[in-house]
């Protein structure tokens, strides 16, 4: 058995390493892990930057990788403590953008500022409980290759966002939108798509 199994199956002995590594009730990794584990463990590709005034909220348990030249702007946060973020190669991550995993975000894509992109949802079923205190599920946001995302989105968990398409600013993604579209509005609905045939963007039919 693997240590990381051991760890996973045993609840007290998870418990305890999870203590040792983010202190309790918070998200940000202890000093220790940020300085002396991640860099070990993380992968950054050539030229990748991460600026200094960004809060990096990344475990050791779940993967955190960015592509070649990819870069994440000041007052960004970054957290993977319930699931993977990745950034491919050429990919900007534009000031004050929030993103919580599990999240994927393909090559050449533009993020601009005040982006919120979170896999993570709370709970909030039973009554009896504060909604605090209830589980969190998670599901994977996929934002693929060349896309722009504009100021101030909202992505919800679950979505993919399709090849080479355009979020305006201010939409709230709560649905997959296909390749090559440009979606607006909240909830964001799809108002162009680029014909093949015609070689245009072309408006979709209310």
């Amino acid at each position: 058995m693997s240590v990381t199994t051991f760890i996973k199956t045993n609840p007290r002995v998870k418990k305890l390493v999870h203590r040792l590594l983010i202190p309790k009730g918070g998200a940000r990794p202890r000093l220790w892990v940020r300085m002396f584990l991640n860099p070990f463990i993380h992968k950054k590709g050539k030229g990748a930057t991460i600026r200094w005034r960004t809060r990096i909220d990344v475990v050791p348990f779940n993967a955190f990788t960015m592509g070649t030249k990819a870069v994440i702007e000041d007052f960004c946060t970054i957290n993977n403590g319930v699931g993977a973020v990745s950034i491919g190669n050429h990919s900007l991550v534009g000031m004050s953008n929030v993103i919580i995993g599990p999240v994927s975000i393909g090559n050449n894509v533009i993020m601009a500022q005040n982006i919120v992109a979170s896999g993570l949802n709370h709970t909030y079923t039973d009554v009896t409980l504060p909604i605090q205190a209830q589980n969190v599920t998670t599901a994977p946001i996929v934002i693929e290759d060349d896309c722009w995302i504009a100021a101030n989105v909202v992505i919800t968990a679950g979505v993919t966002i399709g090849k080479h398409s355009v979020i305006a600013g201010g939409s709230v993604v709560t649905k997959d939108i296909p390749p090559f579209s440009v979606a607006a509005g909240n909830p964001a609905k799809v108002i162009k798509q680029y014909n093949p045939q015609s070689g245009e963007w072309e408006r979709t039919k209310a």
